[in-house]
């Protein structure tokens, strides 16, 4: 099938060495652009300027090209475009539907702990997070440390409950076609960090439209998170991509692999002698 139009992304964050998780998503991002005669982008996830460093990016280049993928223009770096999250902040500000949220992650922690000592299990998220227990109406001054949160419940008043997408993969229920996302359960989601102008939600759906991004294939783990970017794309009103979620690579153990927990490298298997062949079989390609 043949879209010329098409155009690709994959979107690491430069705070680690690149696993066989990454590699999978990168070679189908790759693969995918270049049987639709589309374009491959590669964008840095860098907004924790902190964790992030420009020698984790040099290796994330040098563990893609090893594997054989080209992207096709310069590498967009989040941390070098503050100034296009906040122009998108300020729109949301002007709607009236974010806020400052003041309460830090242990005193949301130790409310919610309270609540369910005397009232039973407080609502989570679909990544088994608690819901943040705090609102609208905090009291706190204008330069006491905060964040910005999005009203969820205003959002979907102003946008109404219609959060669909295109699915042309699946999602952790075999969900795909045109599905009905539920952005409520996520509660209100950090649009701006405390240390940053930006948060992830807000940042990969500006990057996307301003890439020009049409096809956005990333793990299964982002699935039930399309619904979020859903509702800051219409708010917003950027274009909505296809999403294509696909099967995570999963350890011995069963659990998804990740930088955290320090999982075997790309870099480490070809100090080890694997060769790229040796990787596209290791993740069933």
């Amino acid at each position: 099938m043949n879209r010329s139009g098409a155009v690709f992304r994959f979107a690491p964050s430069p705070n680690g060495r690149l696993h066989l998780g990454h590699a999978y998503s990168a070679l189908v991002n790759f693969e995918m652009a270049r049987q639709t005669g589309g374009a491959f982008l590669l964008r840095m996830e860098d907004i924790d300027v902190e964790r992030c460093t420009p020698a984790f990016e040099q290796g994330i280049c040098e563990d893609l090209q090893w594997l054989g993928i080209e992207w096709d223009d310069v590498i967009r770096r989040q941390s070098e475009h503050f100034a296009d999250y906040r122009q998108s902040l300020d729109l949301l500000e002007a709607e009236g539907i974010v806020y400052r949220s003041f309460l830090s992650r242990s005193e949301a922690r130790r409310l919610v702990e309270a609540h369910e000592s005397k009232a039973g299990p407080w609502p989570r998220d679909p990544d088994g997070a608690p819901l943040y227990p705090g609102g609208r109406f905090e009291t706190g001054s204008g330069d006491q440390p905060h964040v910005l949160r999005l009203d969820m419940k205003a959002a979907l008043e102003r946008i109404g409950s219609d959060c669909r997408w295109e699915e042309t993969g699946a999602g952790p229920e075999g969900e795909t076609g045109t599905v009905q996302g539920n952005p409520a359960a996520w509660g209100d989601v950090v649009v701006a960090r405390r240390d940053t102008p930006t948060s992830y939600n807000l940042s990969v759906v500006v990057d996307d439209a301003l890439q020009g991004v049409t096809d956005i294939v990333r793990g299964r783990d982002l699935f039930h998170a399309t619904a979020v970017h859903v509702v800051l794309q219409e708010l917003l009103g950027l274009t909505r991509p296809l999403y294509h979620h696909h099967d995570l690579v999963l350890g011995a153990d069963g659990r998804k692999l990740s930088k955290t927990n320090r999982d075997t490298s790309l870099s480490a298997l070809r100090e080890a002698g694997a060769t790229p062949g040796d990787i596209r079989r290791m993740v069933s390609l």
